[in-house]
């Protein structure tokens, strides 16, 4: 097809959509959010502070209850439960803990094991949760098919399903045929299917589901109440709000992208804009169409690569490819719709999906995420083990971050569990360089994998170079 017409077929795609993440545009087909909870207004004393409403300080406060009912937990929200990244992803939950098999392999290789056994023990217990408070999250252990649409993207599959299921998971690599009989696209060459390592969620609904239990369980959250300042006291540590103070005995910060006052994350973090759309429900020959009769995930291998799935009323999300990153690190609510972004992913879905022309998308959106340059989280503390922190999720944290949660308990009880233990706990990434160096390495790092894209998968020199620092960079 021309490069007009597809232009022309993405542009017709996009027209009156709305500017609105979906899952919390109640007017759109998502969701109602809850009432927010009032904002702190004066001093209260805590034995528990977390800050963050996302589900990194959700998954915190709620097992902090559970491993002691007793304990008194406050939880501190700049603005509402789930606005931001926790609300506004493709609600891909996976058991990975180090953002893919691969990547956690060539980082601690001699532990991927015990990753991968603690990640799937991880995305149990979120199922058991869901199910034990009665969440209506959506929730489907869905499994996730990585398809290849080139066939350098391919050559890895069939080592990576051996490698896989000699640790005991149903994994397996498909042909060209056997992947389009699960989603059909002229454009795929082969597929991976991991059938129980993701689980698809609507992760708004997750988000207000655990902020409900939290409430149920005494914790006492405050909305609306972001937090200024911090400083160590002689009982614990001290919290500036806009509105008052928290003194607690310990902190479990959760900010994610957000680093605020505790200045040491950000020159770990860069944060980078993801984008996405959504189509208005498919009807029941379109799906027919595509074949796409099982609610699995879906994305692709490339560097660059486009994450997809099905919602439960047969709308199709699909985000990815293009990564920004703005001079300095700046977040702005203007940065989340970027028009050039919607256009190109609107001609990448009709690629893929040529017998969907017609079909129009009803929401664009986009929102920073907290890159690290591992692509995983990391961990630490602060002001004598008072705080304990995890953040660099790198996009995959409707999952690790309970995992995170977990880390940052036990660190902040001092205590030695299979998880303190771990390398890539104790471990920091590299910090990314300065401005203007971060700046320009990102934007050198862009070009650089989207030239090994169009060249059969070959990293230059620089990536290389990246790969041997143990820094990358990826949509």
């Amino acid at each position: 097809m021309p490069a007009s017409a597809s232009e022309t077929l993405a542009a017709e795609a996009l027209a009156g959509a709305r500017p609105r993440t979906f899952w919390l545009d109640p007017q759109g087909g998502g969701q109602d959010a809850p009432d927010p909870r009032a904002p702190l207004s004066g001093e209260t004393r805590t034995d528990l502070a977390v800050v963050g409403g996302g589900f990194s300080g959700l998954w915190s406060a709620l097992l902090a209850k559970e491993r002691d009912p007793d304990r008194d937990v406050v939880l501190l929200e700049a603005r509402t439960v789930g606005w931001a990244g926790s609300g506004r992803n493709g609600g891909f939950c996976a058991s990975s803990l180090t953002h893919g098999h691969d990547n956690g392999a060539e980082r601690w290789p001699e532990e991927i094991a015990e990753l991968e056994r603690l990640g799937h023990a991880n995305l149990d217990a979120i199922q058991e949760t869901v199910r034990r408070y009665g969440i209506d999250a959506e929730f489907h252990r869905s499994g996730e098919l990585l398809v290849a649409t080139e066939p350098w993207q391919a050559e890895e599959f069939g080592a990576s399903a051996r490698t896989m299921r000699a640790m005991g998971y149903d994994v397996r690599s498909l042909s060209a045929a056997e992947t389009r009989a699960m989603v059909d696209s002229p454009t795929y060459v082969g597929g991976l299917y991991d059938r129980d390592g993701v689980a698809l969620v609507h992760p708004a609904k997750l988000a207000w589901g655990l902020r409900e239990v939290c409430l149920r369980l005494g914790v006492r959250i405050f909305e609306h109440t972001p937090v200024r300042g911090l400083r160590s006291t002689s009982g614990g540590m001290r919290l500036e709000t806009s509105g008052g103070a928290v003194t607690a005995r310990r902190v479990a910060w959760g900010t994610g992208a957000f680093p605020g006052p505790l200045r040491r994350l950000r020159h770990f973090l860069a944060p980078v804009y993801d984008y996405a759309l959504m189509t208005e429900p498919l009807t029941d020959e379109q799906v027919a169409a595509i074949g796409w009769h099982e609610p699995h995930g879906t994305s692709d291998q490339g560097n660059q690569f486009h994450y997809y799935r099905m919602t439960s009323d047969n709308r199709i999300l699909w985000g990815g490819y293009d990564v920004v990153y703005h001079y300095g690190g700046k977040v702005r609510p203007e940065f989340d719709q970027r028009g050039e972004t919607f256009q190109r992913l609107a001609r990448h879905f009709l690629a893929t999906f040529p017998q969907l022309e017609g079909v129009r998308f009803t929401h664009t959106w986009g929102g920073v995420i907290d890159t690290c340059s591992r692509f995983c989280p990391f961990f630490g503390t602060a002001f004598g083990g008072k705080l304990a922190y995890a953040a660099g999720y790198t996009g995959l944290g409707v999952g690790a971050t309970r995992f995170g949660a977990q880390v940052m308990l036990d660190l902040l009880a001092g205590e030695e569990t299979e998880r303190t233990r771990l390398r890539m706990v104790r471990e920091k990434p590299v910090p990314f360089p300065p401005e203007p160096l971060r700046f320009a390495g990102i934007e050198l790092t862009k070009r650089a994998i989207a030239a090994a894209d169009r060249n059969g998968g070959r990293r230059n020199l620089w990536l290389r170079t990246l790969d041997r620092m143990g820094m990358g960079f990826d949509s």
